[in-house]
């Protein structure tokens, strides 16, 4: 089958972290035997950062890590209805265009034989309600949400006909341990700062800890303040900028443990959604403290996949534990790690996708995944 995505940016995962997850989808739709074509928009703000703040370099750096991708820029004079005339299942991401989203909903409405699905991996169902409540998902097949309460929010407001949770996933093909790395720093941090969502928690579980225990590492992420930036030069980590996501799995490696923090919006209004940094860690072997968020669908095994830490103080004993108690670490490691391998991979969520489609496409679609089937 020919699966068509819209995103915001394959090219860029510049504070674009579904970059991370989708990559690792179409990856492993193409060793299943489907085609794959991602459309993302020409000015899309993660393209224009990353140029602006890394150069061309970078950007070109999709094209030598994911050499089996094909990502499409489209401007305003772009022909959808041709771009998806032959897909079999088109995926729309939540950051498109409303008119957009419009339009591909009117494209099937008109008579397009694919299935059409509604992806959303965002806080604003809750935080921007309006937003959603007014994009036209009528024509929509099938709504994703990237969690239970996400999905039950779609329900309530009735925001689509059909919706099903799809969390996000770990590549394994891309984020797995590195063995023959030496382990050289004690913490490594990997996130952005975003709009002020993590402020407070940024501060009182990943700055204070370090500098209290003088955790030498790395931070790496983007949209940090200056007044953040200050107080991490006054700290023992040093702060990296931006690292292209197919780099993370050697960087864990260089590091003896990392952390998970939330974004408030999770934690308060959307329980039970990790980031896919939790799922990316875990997969590649680094013992993880995470900052408390409640685990609502029980995608992990709490202190035995990783460590929750309630405050500041209680995250600055599991780092210290960890650091001097090589057995705890490697058991961390290893049960995170497992859990990722049997429930968490690109693998298992193109599992659920397809089994979504079968019961919920096209007849098209049914069509050709029953046929696949018998094969």
């Amino acid at each position: 089958m020919k699966f068509v995505l819209y995103t915001h940016s394959l090219v860029s995962d510049w504070n674009h972290g579904n970059a991370h997850f989708l990559r690792g989808v179409l990856t492993e739709l193409q060793a299943r035997g489907h085609e794959t074509l991602a459309l993302e928009p020409d000015d899309g703000w993660s393209r224009k950062n990353l140029l602006a703040d890394q150069g061309q370099p970078a950007l070109d750096r999709f094209t030598h890590d994911f050499p089996d991708l094909t990502s499409q820029a489209y401007g305003a004079g772009f022909d959808h209805a041709n771009a998806v005339a032959d897909a079999d299942v088109v995926i729309v991401h939540e950051w498109t265009e409303p008119a957009l989203v419009a339009r591909l909903g009117q494209i099937r409405r008109q008579g397009g034989s694919f299935t059409l699905l509604f992806h959303d991996t965002h806080h604003r169902g809750v935080s921007d309600a309006k937003a959603i409540a007014d994009l036209a998902l009528a024509d929509y097949d099938v709504v994703l949400a990237f969690g239970e309460t996400l999905r039950e929010r779609y329900v309530r407001q009735g925001w689509g006909r059909q919706v099903f949770t799809w969390h996000e996933a770990a590549d394994i093909r891309l984020f797995h341990p590195h063995p023959e790395i030496a382990r050289e720093a004690d913490l490594v941090w990997i996130g952005n700062w975003g709009d002020g969502e993590r402020e407070r928690e940024l501060a009182e579980f990943l700055i204070e800890p370090a500098t209290r225990l003088g955790l030498g590492g790395s931070v790496h992420g983007v949209r940090y303040p200056d007044a953040a930036l200050a107080v991490l030069r006054r700290s023992p980590l040093r702060y990296q900028g931006w690292i292209a996501n197919a780099d993370v799995p050697k960087e864990f490696a260089r590091h003896r443990m990392t952390m998970h923090v939330p974004r408030r919006p999770y934690v308060e209004a959307l329980p039970g959604i990790p980031t896919i940094r939790m799922f990316e860690a875990l997969a590649c072997g680094i013992p993880l403290v995470s900052a408390s968020w409640n685990d609502a669908e029980g995608l992990f095994r709490p202190d035995r996949d990783y460590l929750r830490a309630r405050d500041g103080q209680e995250m600055a004993r599991h780092l210290d534990a960890l650091r001097h108690d090589p057995a705890l670490a490697a058991s961390v490691a290893e049960s995170g790690m497992e859990t990722i391998r049997q429930r968490h991979t690109c693998a298992h969520r193109v599992d659920e996708l397809l089994g979504i489609l079968a019961a919920r496409g096209t007849a098209r679609v049914q069509k050709a995944l029953a046929s696949r089937e018998a094969a």
